[in-house]
């Protein structure tokens, strides 16, 4: 399976973890990763074991990165 159909399939059910408000794909250490966007980062030890973000999914690493709180931009 390719990143983005891995991605695509996994994307509805990181997107019911708490704190997590986008999934996408992007590059870590020269690799493609899994990008998974948080309103913030929290340590692994504070989060109850489901609602903790996979280091790899579909034998593709993880990448959380921290976004704050997302709006939509009026024109």
């Amino acid at each position: 399976m390719d990143i983005e159909s891995v991605r695509a399939s996994h994307e509805q059910q990181l997107m019911q973890l708490p704190n997590v408000n986008g999934v996408g794909i992007g590059k870590k250490g020269g690799k493609e990763v899994i990008k998974v966007f948080v309103t913030r980062k929290i340590p692994e030890d504070s989060l109850k074991s489901d609602e903790v973000i996979p280091r790899t999914i579909g034998g593709f690493e993880t990448d959380v990165e921290e976004l704050g709180v997302v709006s939509a931009q009026g024109q």
